[in-house]
């Protein structure tokens, strides 16, 4: 292989996704067992300052590609932008996160590139000089390895939370190398007009280590109130089940499952939720899974590593206090 080990460094807000240390940890194993260098691509507006940090995070060169025409993502602009770099620099692997944005964009410059594209990965590793990756099929069910026979560079989507992350190490530097962006009118077809936030002080769902979630049995979108106050006192996420997103007790961007986020938490915590194939896609891969639900039979307990049956409006509010009372918080 030649070309270097690409990883592009997904920022929002001037911060990097958590995806991007993860696979910068991932990228730099690679890198010492092939021989090859650890790459971070930047893409945005004003991002140098940022960028040169990846230096610390294991990146052995960081390419910048900055332009007010990059300000804020699309997928035209960006699909430029990281294909051109790659023509010019000839990558060995690029990978992506497998978040909304790594999705559209991976999909994107793969076309672009002529190459294929392995996604929803949740292992790298080297067999016989080839990089194999591995990813979930059949709704979770199963994993199966892949391979690139031939197409390069080889492209890959990483699901967030499933690799450990880069070791931190202060002052350390990388060579950055800033990449000019030119595009003619008609290049970008779409413009950003708004991007509404929600204000919320609890993690991004996909990168939570621990989420709360709850199903139909929550019965309302005033009980959802007791899963927030145990994720305010864990520090967590809260997300539902499409039952209780289709039942209108929450917003699709809570949704984990097949038509909804794909989350890998340390801890997961699922409240009145039966177990539907749809959502154990989106969240058989955590850590460790508690189950909370009244009935014994319900499928959730297949693949929870702890469950308790009884009602959740008795033990969720219990949970908390005693959570309350080991974290030392009033």
């Amino acid at each position: 292989m030649a070309g270097g080990i690409w990883v592009y460094a997904e920022n929002q807000n001037g911060k990097f996704k958590k995806v991007t240390f993860e696979m910068l940890g991932a990228g730099r194993q690679l890198a010492d067992q092939l021989g090859e260098e650890l790459c971070a691509v930047v893409i945005g507006h004003g991002v140098g300052e940022l960028a040169a940090t990846l230096g610390e995070y294991g990146a052995d060169k960081v390419y910048v590609v900055d332009s007010p025409e990059l300000a804020r993502y699309t997928t035209d602009g960006y699909m430029l932008a990281l294909s051109k770099l790659a023509r010019e620099h000839q990558p060995a692997v690029i990978f992506l996160g497998y978040t909304v944005q790594g999705r559209d964009l991976a999909a994107h410059v793969a076309q672009r590139l002529g190459t294929g594209l392995c996604t929803d990965c949740t292992g790298v590793n080297i067999e016989d000089g080839q990089i194999v990756f591995t990813r979930p099929i059949y709704a979770g069910k199963a994993f199966v390895e892949a391979v690139f026979a031939e197409a390069r560079p080889v492209m890959a989507t990483i699901r967030p939370n499933a690799l450990p992350a880069a070791e931190f190490q202060p002052g350390r530097k990388a060579q950055v190398i800033e990449s000019s962006a030119t595009f003619g009118a008609g290049d970008i077809r779409q413009v950003v007009r708004e991007i509404v936030c929600q204000a919320s002080g609890r993690p991004e769902l996909t990168e939570a280590d621990i989420i709360v979630s709850g199903g139909r049995g929550m019965k309302s979108a005033e009980n959802f109130k007791i899963l927030e106050e145990l994720a305010d006192v864990l520090g967590a996420a809260v997300g539902a089940s499409r039952a209780a997103v289709d039942a209108g007790y929450v917003p699709h961007s809570m949704q984990v499952g097949q038509t909804g986020k794909t989350v890998s938490p340390q801890l997961y915590i699922a409240c009145g939720i039966s177990g539907a194939i749809q959502h154990l896609a989106g969240m058989s891969s955590s850590k460790v899974i508690v189950a909370i639900n009244k009935d014994p039979e319900a499928n959730i307990f297949k693949v929870a590593d702890y469950g308790i049956v009884g009602d959740l409006f008795e033990i969720v509010p219990l949970l908390t206090q005693e959570f309350k009372k080991l974290l030392g918080k009033k």
